[in-house]
């Protein structure tokens, strides 16, 4: 079968970063739906009209990918707003209750990257944002895409969103 929208497309790959340094890799093969938002544009051009058995190589600079590092989305919160286990590297949606950082996006997932005695450090871009990256994938098979899956836009009513999305709001999965 031929890859086009709305389809239903296996996939492994790795993914690094421009020197090369690996990221992720996805070696368990894994569903996506092609023509929603489980994949990255240039991901899903790269993969129009192929079939089982394609690898790409692509090279994604950040607007391919997830976007150019946005140092508006950095805030500092109180320490008192966030429970006693916060660690580092954890992520939250949304800003804790109380919080004090104006005009930050209410529906973004925001990385914990610095804690003090006095306040959190969240960031709200992608893990990924600014970042050029290089992407192997390998189509292990392609199918049609249910009825459910093209009136939900994914595989299993969520979007997988690893290589994809809306853009930096979604976390890395």
């Amino acid at each position: 079968m031929i890859i086009a929208k709305p389809c239903v497309v296996t996939l492994t790959w790795s993914l690094s970063d421009a020197q090369n340094r690996p990221i992720d890799e996805l070696r368990e093969p894994t569903e996506f739906f092609f023509g929603g938002d489980d994949l990255l544009p240039k991901v899903e051009e790269a993969l129009d009209g192929q079939t089982a058995g394609h690898e790409a190589h692509l090279h994604l600079e950040p607007e391919h990918a997830f976007g150019d590092y946005d140092s508006k989305l950095v805030c500092f919160e109180d320490r008192k707003l966030f429970p006693a286990g916060l660690e580092q590297g954890m992520q939250i949606e949304g800003l804790p209750a109380g919080s004090a950082t104006a005009d930050m996006p209410a529906n973004t997932v925001y990385s914990v990257t610095e804690i003090y005695p006095s306040h959190v450090v969240l960031d709200g871009n992608h893990p990924l944002a600014g970042m050029a990256l290089r992407i192997h994938l390998k189509v292990l098979d392609v199918r049609e895409a249910t009825e459910e899956e093209v009136d939900a836009g994914s595989v299993d009513g969520t979007a997988v969103r690893v290589l994809g999305g809306p853009g930096p709001d979604e976390p890395l999965h």
